[in-house]
């Protein structure tokens, strides 16, 4: 091999290391969605998976605050016309962690300003990648019988830091995602 071929190759792998995610990276994706109903809501509840990796967890246990959106849409399904637009949801979940306390905090919007505290690292993730019970609408705004259409999907919210943490703290860009749109479609 010559030198120069070593060195091609060199400084390829240093690029494809530091500048691609990893092969065995998992991308983030939606999972478990319920569309169901409460006598006089319809409800929604869904999951997000490989939202946490390495990088993110050594990110919030510095003390990065991180947010997760979650972007939920309702529309009644028309033929010969666009799909009308029922509800417009924007739901986010933050993490911080307080390295005094040794503890997690998360704020969900939808549950009316209310923090969750835990010391587990585990549950704060399932807190953060998980909405259960969220209501979209009354049900009085639904037609029996006609075809609605739900779609979802999730992103971490991007970091604004000091320029000068841009320095220090690089390996934050490695550690955004954002989920395709997730559609369920059912008659009410």
């Amino acid at each position: 091999m010559t030198p120069n071929l070593r060195r091609y190759i060199t400084i390829t792998l240093v690029f494809l290391m530091f500048l691609s995610p990893p092969l065995w990276a998992k991308e983030a994706r939606l999972t478990n969605i319920i569309v169901t109903n409460t006598r006089d809501d319809l409800l929604v509840y869904l999951n997000v998976e490989g939202a946490f990796t390495e990088h993110m967890k050594e990110a919030v246990l510095s003390g990065v605050p991180t947010t997760f959106s979650f972007f939920i849409r309702l529309y009644q399904a028309r033929n010969l016309w666009l799909n009308k637009r029922i509800a417009n949801l924007e739901i986010t979940h933050t993490i911080k962690y307080d390295n005094l306390k040794r503890e997690f905090e998360i704020q969900r919007s939808w549950e009316s300003g209310k923090t969750q505290k835990t010391k587990s690292f585990a549950e704060a993730r399932k807190l953060m990648a998980e909405i259960d019970r969220l209501k979209i609408v009354p049900l009085n705004q639904l037609d029996k019988g006609r075809q609605y259409q739900l779609r979802a999907k999730a992103q971490l919210d991007k970091l604004t830091l000091p320029l000068y943490l841009h320095y220090v703290l690089f390996f934050v860009s490695l550690w955004d995602f954002e989920t395709d749109w997730y559609t369920i479609d059912f008659i009410f």
